[in-house]
């Protein structure tokens, strides 16, 4: 999976994206007025609806843009919708679909290719910031999150209710759960508990004709759908209703970093052998980076490795000496902290020949401030079945590998050129990952690998992505699109596509409206 952005947070909140048959651009001013003389609306929507001519306009879509690249683009909204409650999401539904304007989902933000605030015809965004209620039920374990909410304002409200409860997602707090469960949902847990989607028992989603539905009226290939598969091909995410894990009062918590002076290769190359065997209660990342030698002050790569441990030290340093004695962890590099501190705690590698041929691209300019991660598989999360959500990483999978670049300089030449160089090295690594096909996480989406046409589209076309986020679980859940949303509504650049009919791929994948 490659990451090709300016600026973003370390995880990433997929946007939930719809579309249908477009008219002219100033079909928006239509769109407004069916939004006021909606029937059913049960709260005033005046002021959660943005237009262009509004002063809030420009603060209400930045608001929520995590990378800088898209904040000036031309492809700006023709209206914000910001719902108080789910009449406002189905008014927006409704007249969407009345005027041609397709809508942008947005919870988070965090987006990597920017598509809950970008596209590239008349489009509308729904932006759930307001929806983020919270209800912890500690008796029976579980937790109604709705769309909007951050999964660092969950992280909190479970630790104000329970210090002994958690949940096994991302890292980042700034992420929407809209679309960071929709996606999977990874974390520093998920080698003990699974991903995020793993613990979903229900759901609450507007369907493509307005309907709020939840797991029971939903069926239950839409709700298995939703649950790895991204939001953005069958509705609405409204809320999520998720089971909590237990969390030990005290975990451990550690970041190391060694260089290639301090033999950063061999230990990169000894971790990915047994990060994904280690005890499942440890998950260990690694990072590299580039930094100025200590000894020298010449530049040099700098390999870091970020743990999450849930327990005390003393059980963790005999683990490391007896699975991985080639970091040297001693106890004084380990901090003992209860789980929602780790959650604040900040933090940030293949065979040696393929790592020799990964350092030179640190050097270079562009690589300032660049970084390629491992985080490790393995644990409960491989125990799953990959047909049992969409998420079909499970077994076999060992690592996974993101590659990221920052930088400052405006203008498309610039962009383009770190983007270019981040693209070298994801294209070095060929040889040294997965392939048949080359897998990617959808919660990192990248256009890069695939994208629908605006119109019909093959089969094949669809596969060139769909197979790499979704391995065979995509068949299915093409299957589920035609269920749900036949005429496609609900589509973008790499949206789940109805299947017209099964084992027919010749004939075009989308159903025109």
């Amino acid at each position: 999976m490659k990451c090709l952005n300016s600026y973003f947070t370390f995880a990433t909140t997929i946007a939930l994206l719809f579309s249908f048959h477009l008219s002219s651009a100033d079909s928006y001013v239509d769109f407004v007025e069916c939004l006021y003389n909606y029937p059913h609306i049960t709260n005033s929507i005046a002021n959660a609806v943005y237009t262009r001519t509004n002063s809030s306009f420009s603060s209400v879509l930045d608001v929520s843009i995590q990378n800088r690249r898209f904040l000036n683009i031309s492809s700006k909204p023709q209206v914000i919708v910001t719902p108080l409650d789910v009449s406002h999401i189905q008014a927006t539904i409704i007249c969407a679909q009345r005027h041609g304007l397709q809508i942008r989902t947005r919870s988070g933000g965090h987006d990597y290719e920017g598509l809950s605030y970008v596209a590239g015809v008349p489009f509308v965004i729904l932006d759930l910031i307001n929806l983020r209620g919270i209800e912890v039920d500690v008796e029976n374990s579980t937790a109604w999150v709705e769309a909007g909410a951050t999964i660092g304002e969950l992280y909190y409200r479970i630790s104000q209710k329970s210090k002994t409860l958690g949940f096994p997602a991302g890292e980042c707090p700034p992420v929407g759960v809209g679309g960071h469960f929709s996606g999977g949902g990874y974390g520093y847990m998920m080698r003990k508990y699974g991903l995020a989607a793993d613990h979903v028992i229900d759901a609450k989603i507007v369907d493509v004709n307005g309907n709020l539905i939840d797991k029971e009226t939903m069926g239950e290939d839409l709700f298995w759908a939703i649950r790895g598969g991204g939001g953005a091909s069958f509705g609405v995410i409204v809320a999520w209703k998720i089971k909590l894990v237990p969390v030990p009062s005290t975990v451990t918590v550690f970041q190391v970093a060694r260089t290639l002076e301090e033999n950063a290769t061999e230990i990169i190359h000894k971790w990915q052998r047994v990060a994904n065997k280690f005890n499942e209660s440890i998950t260990m990342k690694a990072n590299m980076v580039r930094v100025n030698s200590s000894k020298s002050g010449n530049p040099t790569v700098e390999a870091q490795f970020i743990s999450l441990y849930l327990g005390r030290v003393d059980e963790l340093i005999p683990m490391m000496q007896k699975s991985f004695p080639e970091l040297g962890l001693v106890r004084e590099e380990c901090t003992e902290m209860s789980w929602i501190e780790s959650i604040l705690w900040k933090a940030g590698f293949a065979n040696d020949d393929g790592l020799e041929g990964v350092w030179p691209f640190f050097y270079e300019a562009e690589a300032k401030d660049a970084y390629i991660q491992f985080t490790p598989y393995g644990g409960r999360k491989d125990e799953i079945s990959e047909s049992e959500t969409p998420f079909a990483h499970r077994s076999g999978y060992i690592f996974h590998i993101q590659y990221g670049v920052y930088w400052e300089e405006e203008g498309d030449e610039a962009a383009q050129r770190y983007m270019n160089g981040i693209r070298r090295v994801y294209k070095y690594m060929k040889p040294y990952v997965s392939e048949s096909p080359r897998a990617a996480y959808i919660n990192y989406r990248d256009l890069d690998i695939g994208v629908n046409n605006h119109g019909y589209t093959s089969f094949s076309q669809a596969s060139m992505w769909g197979f790499k986020y979704f391995g065979n679980n995509f068949n299915r859940l093409a299957q589920v699109k035609t269920r749900v949303d036949p005429r496609n509504f609900f589509r973008n650049e790499q949206s789940i596509p109805p299947l017209i009919s099964k084992g027919d791929i010749n004939r075009p994948f989308w159903v025109p409206l």
